[in-house]
């Protein structure tokens, strides 16, 4: 079983910018889609981007498209989420999520293994 490991959050000021990471100290992800998704207080986890194994197809939900970059670097066994013009509703636990698939999905079904989250918070 994977164990992710989610980094990067914080607390930011609307308009402003995080890259989360998401790795697993032991095990190459290199053969997992990875996922990110979200989730606000007395709300559903959603999905937020997604990528398959080879990095070549990658999905993003309409609410961060053109805001939200998803990206892997096999070398380091590492995706990020590059997040700028960060507004308020985009506060919540980001959670990575992987699965053995040629594909990817935002359906958080679809992933096996999960992090624990990381907190992103957007204030001013």
């Amino acid at each position: 079983q994977l164990q992710l490991v989610e980094s990067g959050g914080g607390l930011v000021q609307p308009g402003g910018s995080l890259r989360l990471s998401c790795t697993e100290p032991q095990f190459s992800l290199e053969y997992y889609a990875i996922g990110w998704f979200r989730q606000a207080p007395g709300k559903e986890r959603e999905g937020v981007s997604s990528i398959s194994r080879s990095g070549g197809s990658t999905e993003t939900a309409d609410s961060v498209k053109g805001r939200f970059t998803i990206s892997r670097d096999g070398a380091k066994n590492t995706v990020y989420l590059q997040m700028n013009n960060l507004k308020p509703e985009d506060t919540g636990i980001y959670y990575c999520a992987a699965d053995q698939s040629s594909l990817t999905s935002l359906a958080p079904n679809f992933y096996l293994n999960w992090g624990r989250g990381t907190q992103v918070t957007v204030s001013s």
